[in-house]
């Protein structure tokens, strides 16, 4: 029997919509929406596909909504490699060397890494060998004893920033995996603190290196019209300087030479 019952019912609690609201995003009526969840109702595979949307279910979410339904998924999941993706390869790989001489990376869903400029190498160079062997994922490699845990001087309040970010992304869309780095990475994190010079709106990242302390900050940025899961789930994590000090050290640390990527 088709789950899609009770798997739209959950969505729709998690993102705290009403099923007359719901119906209005979705350009139907709240008694439709209701029959659906109670099983009354077999929605057209675009009605589907306009409720996931309405509740911003993301594309890999969606295609599993479909199949509960009883129809074929209808976003594609094109490997990275793929040269149908030769466009996208090549866009991020631009956008990463012109982010040089500050770090920068993409990641996927889980935070594994895609792609890093020669910045971000340079700057992870002295991690366990462990950490930066395919599959890298980022957020145990900035929170592992053997990461860059040890040179991170603000570590009490990053960490949390980086399980704070996890937890958030894990309670809008659940996935296992998430959950158990989350675990994992909690039994890393000191006690929390939030120090007197917070900044209130940005948690810096205080890094030691043998040149000096860098104090960086970080962005994101993400394919938002994407129509492919393997892009839609694709984040670029960019590391900005937050001081005139820490632009002046990474200016001259001579990453624009390619630094090898881990493999």
């Amino acid at each position: 029997m088709p789950a899609l019952p009770d798997d739209l019912r959950a969505w729709r609690l998690r993102r705290k919509v009403s099923q007359i609201d719901l119906a209005l995003r979705a350009g139907t009526t709240q008694r439709h929406v209701s029959f659906i969840e109670s099983g009354r109702s077999t929605p057209g595979r675009a009605m589907v596909i306009r409720l996931a949307e309405s509740l911003e279910i993301p594309l890999r979410e969606r295609n599993a909504l479909l199949l509960a339904a009883g129809y074929a998924p209808a976003y594609p999941e094109t490997p990275w490699d793929d040269t149908h993706l030769t466009p996208i390869r090549a866009a991020v790989e631009q956008v990463l060397g012109a982010h040089n001489p500050y770090p920068a990376i993409v990641v996927d869903r889980h935070g594994t890494l895609v792609s890093a400029n020669a910045a971000f190498h340079t700057l992870t160079a002295d991690v366990a060998p462990e950490l930066r062997t395919h599959p890298v994922n980022i957020p145990r490699l900035l929170l592992h004893p053997s990461g860059l845990a040890p040179r991170i001087t603000n570590l009490d309040e990053w960490a949390h920033h980086v399980l704070d970010a996890l937890r958030t992304q894990a309670a809008r869309t659940p996935d296992p995996q998430l959950d158990s780095l989350i675990t994992e990475l909690s039994t890393y994190a000191p006690t929390r603190h939030i120090p007197p010079t917070h900044l209130g709106f940005a948690a810096p990242l205080r890094l030691r290196t043998t040149t000096g302390e860098l104090h960086l900050l970080t962005t994101l940025t993400h394919f938002a019209t994407a129509q492919d899961v393997t892009v839609a789930e694709l984040r670029l994590e960019a590391f900005l300087p937050a001081n005139d000090h820490t632009a002046a050290l990474l200016a001259t640390t001579g990453t624009e030479n390619s630094t090898p990527r881990p493999t």
